[in-house]
């Protein structure tokens, strides 16, 4: 791992109520006129009306509005191919409509802006964009937005298990950091140390307001956000992802019904947060207070399918050490979703 020669962060963050509305006053300070606009397919009215008239209202021309299905390379591809005359990128919506968004803008050298409507995970503000190739979902390299703008009222009114998932994905900073450091002690991969402080005290905000108000949206977001800023300082997804995104990168892969993202990440890092001895408390405590596990055990997971999806993730990911290749965990794991009354809830 080398940190990039040069860091490209975001320049526009704006993360208030009623955000969204202001895009339009955004894009024309930074002398944006014409703009390609992709909106993520059946998002919910009125938001593309309101990201439409944000636009016309400071005289700024959707030289090209696109909705957005699909999530593979191949349909990227093609939008930027049929890309027409525009300064800037923007993206207005869920994942699929942000990640193609942003594979565009990075296609054609664009200054991208990433308009989150939920806080399901911490693609949004991250370097890569998940795409589906042949098949399967790829992390493929992308840019940061240059800018982002994230409405805390549309986000609180999206729905709930979506702003779950957004907890789950972003306490699996834990983790993961904790797996990196495990990894420089067994294989010699260094620690960004900047890069794991940004993505500790992002997780430690969020705890310091453990409620999915006003305020705690706001820092949920901000933490997300400066996670996907932590992943660009250090060139790795270190900084964010480690052996529970790997269990449930397997589940998307064998699962007879794959949850949603951070959900699944959520589950696996408490889960690996007591098989490192570490940050189970506070994890626990923090869904405790959200309700995250509630929403797990009102729709339980496979227990079948998780022990083979841990027994499969060092095989996910290769040259990525984490506790999954330190020993075999299954056992404890084994032994976790029997023992663990948080845990048994959410498994039959």
């Amino acid at each position: 791992m080398q940190r990039p020669t040069q860091i490209a962060i975001p320049t526009l963050v704006r993360v208030k109520d009623g955000a969204l509305d202001r895009l339009g006053l955004y894009l024309s300070r930074g002398g944006h006129k014409r703009v390609a606009v992709l909106v993520s397919k059946g998002l919910s009215a009125p938001l593309p009306d309101r990201a439409a008239a944000a636009l016309a209202g400071h005289g700024v021309e959707a030289a090209a509005w696109v909705e957005v299905a699909d999530n593979d390379v191949e349909s990227a591809a093609r939008l930027f191919a049929d890309l027409p005359k525009a300064s800037a990128v923007v993206g207005v919506g869920g994942g699929k409509a942000l990640d193609v968004a942003k594979y565009v803008g990075f296609l054609g050298r664009l200054p991208y802006y990433a308009v989150p409507t939920s806080l399901s995970n911490d693609g949004f503000c991250s370097p890569q964009s998940s795409l589906t190739v042949r098949g399967k979902r790829r992390s493929l390299p992308a840019a940061l937005p240059f800018g982002v703008v994230v409405d805390t009222a549309v986000c609180r009114d999206a729905p709930r298990l979506l702003t779950l998932s957004g907890v789950g994905d972003l306490v699996a900073k834990f983790t993961a950091i904790a797996d990196w450091k495990l990894a420089f002690h067994a294989v010699g991969e260094p620690v960004d140390d900047f890069a794991a402080l940004m993505s500790d005290g992002s997780v430690h905000a969020v705890l310091s307001h453990p409620a999915l108000d006003a305020e705690g949206v706001r820092l949920l977001a901000t933490a997300l956000l400066m996670n996907g800023v932590a992943m660009e300082v250090c060139g790795s997804s270190r900084p964010a992802s480690g052996s529970e995104h790997l269990i449930s990168h397997a589940l998307d892969a064998s699962s007879a019904r794959p949850r949603l993202h951070g959900l699944q990440v959520g589950v696996a890092t408490y889960l690996m947060a007591l098989v490192q001895g570490t940050h189970a408390d506070q994890i626990a405590a923090l869904f405790d207070a959200t309700g995250f596990w509630d929403a797990i055990a009102a729709d339980p997971f496979s227990r079948a399918e998780w022990l083979a999806a841990v027994r499969a993730g060092p095989a996910v990911k290769a040259n990525f050490y984490t506790v999954l290749s330190a020993r075999d965990v299954l056992p404890e794991v084994d032994r976790h979703l029997t023992d663990d009354a948080r845990l048994a809830r959410c498994f039959r």
